[in-house]
This record gives C-alpha cells, sequence and structure tokens, in this order.
C-alpha cells in the first residue's frame, strides 16, 4: 500500500452542491493547483479515490467541489477525512528541512548511544520546533535546532542529539 500524506481535512460540508471546506494540513497550499485525483482517508480508515473538480481558497482554508460529491449528505460522509496525495508527490524540501510525518516515529539517542525513546509528535511553536520524544515512562521535550539534534538521518529513522546538560532531567 503506499504511504500517503495528508494535506488537508475536510471541516464540513457548504451549501447544497456538496462542496466542503477543508483545513489545510500543508505549507503548500499552491500544491492544489493542477492537482486532480487526491485519496481521501475517513475516520474510520478507508480509502476513497477523489477527483478534484474545483477549488478556491477562503479564509485560510480551501474549498472543494469533488467529483460525484453533488449533494449535502454526500459531503457530509467526507467529514473529518484526510485529503491526501502519495509521499513520492510531496514537495521537495531544502537539505535540512523535514517533514513531520519523516520525524515521527525516528529512533531519538544520544551521541553515546543511549536510546531516549521515538518522536510521537512535532510541537509548533512559533519559534524552534520540539520534538516530543517517549521512551518506556519518560517523555522529553527536545528543540529541533542544529546544535542539538546533530545527526537527522530520515531513511533509517534515527535522530541523533547531543543535549545541553540539563535538558534530558526533570
Amino acid at each position: 500500500m503506499t504511504d500517503l500524506v495528508a494535506i488537508a481535512k475536510i471541516a464540513r460540508p457548504r451549501g447544497i452542491r456538496g462542496e466542503v471546506i477543508a483545513d489545510l494540513l500543508t505549507d503548500f497550499p499552491e500544491r492544489f493547483e493542477g492537482l486532480k485525483a487526491v485519496t481521501a482517508v475517513l475516520p474510520d480508515g478507508e480509502r476513497r479515490e477523489l477527483e478534484i473538480d474545483g477549488l478556491r481558497f477562503q479564509n485560510g482554508r480551501i474549498l472543494l467541489k469533488l467529483a460525484g460529491i453533488d449533494s449535502v449528505e454526500a459531503a457530509e460522509s467526507l467529514r473529518d477525512a484526510e485529503i491526501c496525495i502519495d509521499e513520492s508527490d510531496a514537495v521537495e524540501l531544502e537539505d535540512g528541512e523535514f517533514y513531520d510525518w519523516q520525524l515521527e516515529g525516528c529512533v531519538v539517542e544520544t551521541a553515546e548511544g543511549k536510546s531516549l525513546g521515538k518522536v510521537r509528535e512535532v510541537m509548533r511553536t512559533g519559534g524552534t520546533d520540539i520534538l516530543v520524544v517517549t521512551g518506556g515512562e519518560k517523555e522529553y521535550l527536545i528543540p529541533f535546532a542544529e546544535a542539538i539534534c546533530t545527526t537527522v538521518d530520515i531513511d533509517d529513522k534515527l535522530i541523533v542529539v547531543d543535549p545541553p546538560e540539563g535538558l534530558l532531567e526533570f
């Protein structure tokens, strides 16, 4: 099964013709231009292949018209579905930049080889992003900064950290 990346999440139907309003989950909203085929992943895990017939941006959200979704009821069936694309179609990032989904699940260990756990999520703080790392009964909040995260190997799902004194104690 192909790995998917969510780029929007349907919030609710809009109007009576089957349009839906979705929250953007991508830093690249322009990626919707020219995009036709998407996969909707419903809250129960069901996947539906859909085609975008039309779109427009409105108040920081996206309004989508999807082929075959022509009523409020049909649109309602997509509530909370994630609109996804194939991972291979994701926008290429600069060196040293990563998507959250690439970091999540990475094993985090110290430069000495001590395993701290795995990245559960990436917290956006407005400043430096924070890796939420869970291991055993502990949870670590590690700033995702080059000075601390000295190695990020997405292929091997490994992040090596060199934490300043006191960061890992609580």
